[in-house]
């Protein structure tokens, strides 16, 4: 049975960070992404990585801020948030799909709990 479990959330003054991590038990995926969504917003895509290559993706909102990266031994994903905003405030979600995938909910097979994140002062 596939699993994904995040952890890590929580409140964070803005300038701050945190890093947040996707457990996947049962089987291992060729694309791992990372969602989010804000009260009263859409989900939105936050990035992605090839899980064979590491080869990374990332929305305009957090490249150059977000990063993320893998161990594939514990297979495990993990999304560090640097410089974070208010505007960063969301439940974060870790996706993963059996195929290459990008920034599409549609291109996600399996899909975690989330994990709440919130940058406040």
């Amino acid at each position: 049975q596939v699993q994904l479990v995040e952890s890590g959330g929580e409140l964070v003054q803005p300038g701050g960070s945190l890093r947040l991590s996707c457990a996947a038990s049962g089987r291992t995926f060729v694309t791992m992404g990372w969602f989010r969504q804000a009260p009263g917003k859409e989900r939105e895509f936050v990035g992605r990585i090839y899980q064979g290559s590491g080869f990374t993706y990332y929305a305009a909102s957090v490249r150059g801020r977000f990063t993320i990266s893998r161990d594939n031994a514990k297979n495990t994903v993990y999304l560090q948030m640097n410089s974070l905003k208010p505007e960063d405030t969301a439940v974060y979600y870790c996706a993963a799909a059996d195929r290459l995938g990008n920034m599409r909910i549609d291109d996600y097979d399996y899909w975690g709990q989330g994990t709440q994140v919130t940058v406040s002062s």
